[in-house]
């Protein structure tokens, strides 16, 4: 079986990390023979590079650069894949020509979020619109999402993200990460995301503020992409800098995680959060927004809380409330580890995808057949 997987980037991010990893899943297998279409050279997960597979690269001169559709054309004729999985909206707008001219199953897999509220112009919404009619498939990691993007439901299939538990082999020690990040304090509570307009970074510093104004045991940190950025500082006033750290994106995430005590995700929308996933996976429990997809992994009051977005108090009263009960802070994270180790594997993951792979690699092959 040949698969074209083309995604728009590999930095750090969920939907980069849930490529990866299935990545390296499909790796294993020899039946699987895979190549990846990249349209960035800036690649955060450098074991992809170990990977038996060819790497194109499909870059844009410019945002209107149509060459890209030529170019990915021909990379499809050269290759003669099967099965196109694409990973984002822009992607699948690329891939949509080619496949219909060579008659390629095309995959869908552009839903990795939940948005409340569907805007029109948005542009993940017109991908959407563009994209849903001529692919085979829509793939999203949670039901949540296909439900918010109307995905047509004879199409959607739900396969949610896998955490592999080899990740958390190789991890620093707690001494060496506090070390680093020079915390002196008996708490630390952290949120992993990258600063951007789909994470809530401005409840959960005002949640961190309202809790450092009543104690002095917290540190609050803040891991992901432009966490460190001008932007963020500009959310927290000065008095509070010292005990909210802004670390900027890291490698071997696991290891900050691991120092943790409590574990936020404040968003605006989201699908199958791996942030959550690494939380749950290492026994931490976890306070996130409601909705979306995070209803379908948290287990609210069982392996966390699931509070109102945009409610920095309801958050500061939830992470007081673990902060002050060591017994439950302990009880939730094996819970939630538990749940991962049930519901949320990395095998789990590759094996739901070649399924899917295998059904509509028959289907060619009938058709084929059928022609003949």
């Amino acid at each position: 079986m040949k698969i074209l997987v083309f995604i728009d980037n590999l930095r750090a991010g969920g939907k980069e990390r849930r490529c990866v990893e299935l990545l390296k899943g499909l790796n294993s297998f020899s039946q699987i023979h895979f190549e990846l279409v990249i349209m960035n050279e800036d690649v955060h997960f450098q074991e992809i590079f170990t990977l038996k597979t060819k790497i194109h690269y499909l870059i844009r001169k410019t945002k209107k650069d149509m060459s890209v559709f030529r170019e990915f054309y021909k990379i499809c004729k050269e290759f003669n894949p099967d099965i196109v999985h694409c990973w984002n909206g822009m992607t699948a707008v690329i891939a949509v020509p080619a496949c219909k001219m060579l008659n390629l199953v095309l995959i869908n897999g552009m839903v990795s979020d939940a948005p409340a509220h569907q805007n029109i112009l948005r542009k993940e919404c017109l991908y959407a619109k563009l994209t849903f009619r001529f692919s085979n498939a829509i793939i999203g990691n949670s039901h949540a999402g296909l439900k918010a993007y109307k995905a047509p439901k004879n199409k959607s299939f739900v396969i949610y993200n896998g955490f592999d538990f080899n990740r958390s082999e190789n991890m620093m020690s707690k001494d060496q990460v506090i070390n680093e990040l020079e915390i002196n304090t008996k708490f630390i509570i952290g949120m992993v995301a990258s600063f951007s307009e789909y994470k809530d970074y401005s409840t959960y510093f005002k949640a961190a503020q309202s809790i450092l104004s009543q104690r002095n045991d917290v540190t609050f940190v803040a891991i992901g992409n432009n966490t460190d950025s001008t932007e963020s500082m500009s959310l927290i006033p000065e008095k509070y800098r010292q005990d909210i750290k802004l670390i900027g994106k890291r490698n071997n995430i696991e290891s900050y995680i691991n120092v943790m005590d409590i574990c936020v995700l404040s968003t605006f929308t989201e699908g199958i959060s791996n942030s959550i996933l690494e939380y749950m996976a290492l026994a931490k429990p976890v306070i996130a927004s409601f909705g979306g997809g995070t209803n379908e992994i948290v287990d609210n009051g069982n392996t966390g809380f699931l509070v109102k977005g945009s409610d920095e108090k309801a958050l500061s009263e939830k992470i007081n409330l673990l902060l002050n009960n060591n017994v439950l802070r302990s009880r939730m994270g094996k819970n939630g580890q538990e749940r991962v180790r049930q519901m949320f594997t990395i095998d789990s993951m590759v094996s739901k995808y070649l399924t899917f792979y295998k059904k509509f690699e028959d289907k060619k092959l009938k058709s084929l057949q059928h022609v003949n």
